[in-house]
């Protein structure tokens, strides 16, 4: 068995590993070994060639590989060392990484510190629990990108798309493109799974129809689908008799969520959240096992990428203090909690003595949509620490808030923090 050193490792070479191995490279770790198990970095972005990354970060609107490119070269620049086409099969406690590819066999890497950037993955028919026959023409959304996209590889040539997620929302768009007919856009929800400007310049701009509050009653089929049909919903998901119709098609995607890719975070023992399904991170983004960060999507599900490559940068800075001795992991921790309005949010604990060298974001999601202006406020019980207006608050895009140095004295006197988006009066 070869065997590995460096001071940080990096499993998942998406934005979010690709920014963490670069800026832990950029903070004093000499050696930063990037895993990735296929052939190329860049995860999922490389499927992505519709443009709308880096708007944030680059004040560009660019394709999803050419975001990717950008830090992979970074990467090469800064002399980030890859390890492709391998497996990471098994991680220790004590940072032991055993891995496998077809040049080297078995690896074990030992690092100093290790960031989690898995990604997530797509949920599928069986998790969502679709009834009806089993044919052939069922896939999730994010399959039927790489096969358009990638393989050059068109899936059917009627679809049928479940949920609003941005997945779905854009290969909808992108099947039309291709000559597909998209029949339909369902969605169990009364509001949008994913970013208003998807359903603009995916939906709207084409004419395809979405539907709130349906869903797919059974689907139809021997060896390949040949319908879906479709019924009405109400608020507590219970579906309205007499509102079923049959939708002909030869094709059903989904897009019904993404799941952190987390079977690691599990087996090192890492606690996680059950509202997200991403580790308990504090504002480091160190888990709950010392020496071990998360960045991006396997923490929880963004929006955009640019929220994704922050989070990278933020792990990547932390890992590498880490490995040097710079970073202490003792002293007080704030515990950050959901309030009103907030299914989640991240950080879960909140160090008060790094306000003293820079501000401290919190991003959350809410729980229901709120068209009108609306607070987004940090409380310690009943007193507001922190406060800002926005226009509107949505499930599908993410709301952050900053805490900076002028709050650090009351942050340091909480014993827990609260956060809440509330009408604003």
């Amino acid at each position: 068995m070869k065997t590995l050193q460096c001071d940080v490792a990096v499993i998942g070479s998406g934005p979010g590993g690709l920014a963490a191995a670069i800026a832990a490279k950029q903070n004093g770790a000499s050696q930063v070994l990037l895993i990735e198990r296929d052939r190329e970095p860049g995860g999922i972005l490389l499927q992505c060639i519709h443009n709308g990354f880096g708007v944030e970060i680059f004040r560009k609107d660019l394709p999803g590989p050419a975001y990717a490119q950008h830090y992979i070269n970074e990467a090469n620049a800064s002399q980030v060392e890859m390890l492709l086409d391998t497996m990471v099969l098994e991680i220790t406690q004590d940072k032991h990484i055993f891995a496998s590819n077809k040049k080297d066999g078995m690896l074990d890497i030992h690092a100093k510190a290790v960031i989690l950037a898995m990604g997530c993955r797509e949920r599928t028919r069986a998790q969502v629990r679709l009834p009806g026959a089993r044919p052939a023409g069922v896939y999730t959304a994010g399959t039927a990108q790489r096969w358009v996209n990638v393989e050059g590889f068109m899936p059917g040539k009627k679809f049928v798309i479940l949920g609003s997620g941005d997945i779905g929302m854009i290969m909808a768009r992108r099947l039309t493109f291709e000559g597909a007919k998209v029949e339909r856009v369902l969605e169990i929800m009364p509001y949008l799974s994913g970013l208003m400007r998807n359903y603009v310049q995916c939906l709207q701009d084409f004419d395809i129809p979405l539907q709130m509050q349906h869903t797919i009653k059974r689907i139809i089929g021997n060896e390949r689908v040949e319908a879906v049909e479709t019924v009405a919903v109400d608020d507590h998901w219970q579906e309205v008799p007499g509102t079923e119709e049959v939708i002909a098609c030869d094709t059903l995607l989904l897009s019904v969520g993404l799941i952190p890719e987390n079977e690691l975070s599990r087996q090192i023992g890492i606690q996680l959240d059950p509202l997200t399904s991403g580790p308990l991170v504090d504002n480091y983004f160190q888990t709950s096992a010392e020496g071990f960060f998360a960045a991006g999507n396997v923490v929880h599900v963004y929006d955009l990428v640019d929220w994704v490559t922050g989070a990278g940068l933020r792990a990547g800075e932390s890992a590498a203090r880490y490995a040097s001795g710079e970073l202490c992991c003792g002293g007080k921790k704030i515990a950050i909690q959901h309030g009103k309005n907030v299914h989640h949010v991240i950080p879960h604990t909140l160090d008060p003595l790094s306000l003293q060298h820079g501000d401290e974001q919190l991003q959350m999601r809410v729980t229901k949509p709120l068209e009108q202006p609306v607070k987004v406020q940090v409380l310690d019980g009943a007193e507001v620490i922190a406060s800002r207006t926005l226009p509107y608050a949505r499930p599908g895009e993410m709301v952050t808030i900053e805490l900076k140095e002028k709050h650090r004295e009351q942050v340091e006197k909480a014993r827990q923090l609260t956060v809440q988006v509330i009408e604003k009066e």
